[in-house]
């Protein structure tokens, strides 16, 4: 990376309360090496030049920290994680976060595999697997203090998806972008799955004029047992 895009994204994360040292840099540096290099092999991203990986990749992952929810420690999933964002930068700054990478694609599975050696990550676990089928076994099932997705699918659809993993208690991190018009339609998706919004925390990523928000859900009780459905009723009948 250019010495511009380093400086970025120091900054970058410093806006967002984060100091990153050297050995940081250096990791974000291998990420992006290795992202371009995969990129060439299978689609991973369409964002590929420097500064916008910096802005629209590492700081909009790192933003998830404006949720107030990660400190270190947790225990984290972050579902559909694709070329591993937001879950690897996060596990970057806070290497005691217990991480879980879900994703249903076996070439992404074996990307984040080796990036996962290559960095030297302890505490990380790669599972191939869909959410909907993963949500009812009881190895993951209400066992994290965390869930995040980066997905495009609207919000009553990524609860039904995520909120089974989340154990009583602990909270969804949904990112969306400018647009939250659906936070107001997902009333009865809140009610079935035993959780509320919390909070929706507006990020506007540095360096640019993208507008984020944060949607904070929290799990206020145990999960009826028929959800998750099948990914057929999800996307066709969302709550």
């Amino acid at each position: 990376m250019k010495q511009k895009s380093i400086e970025m994204l120091v900054q970058g994360a410093s806006s967002l309360g984060i100091t990153l040292e050297m050995f940081h840099v250096e990791h974000f540096q291998k990420f992006y090496s290795l992202l371009l290099e995969w990129n060439q092999k299978m689609n991973l991203t369409a964002i590929t030049e420097e500064e916008e990986v910096v802005i629209k990749h590492f700081l909009d992952s790192l933003s998830v920290i404006k949720s107030g929810k990660i400190e270190g420690g947790e225990k984290v999933i972050d579902i559909g994680t694709g070329a591993g964002f937001p879950g690897i930068p996060l596990k970057m700054v806070f290497p005691k976060i217990r991480l879980t990478l879900l994703e249903a694609s076996k070439k992404k599975v074996n990307f984040l595999n080796l990036l996962s050696q290559v960095l030297l990550f302890e505490g990380i676990e790669v599972i191939h697997g869909r959410a909907e089928e993963l949500g009812k076994v009881e190895r993951f099932r209400e066992k994290f203090d965390i869930a995040t997705a980066r997905a495009v699918a609207p919000l009553n659809i990524l609860l039904e998806y995520a909120v089974p993993f989340v154990r009583v208690g602990g909270h969804f991190i949904a990112m969306k972008g400018r647009d939250i018009e659906e936070v107001y339609q997902c009333k009865n998706a809140l009610e079935e799955l035993k959780c509320e919004i919390e909070d929706v925390i507006e990020v506007r990523l540095p360096f640019s004029d993208i507008l984020h928000h944060l949607i904070v859900v929290k799990k206020v009780d145990v999960l009826p047992s028929k959800y998750p459905r099948r990914e057929k009723a999800i996307r066709t009948k969302p709550l």
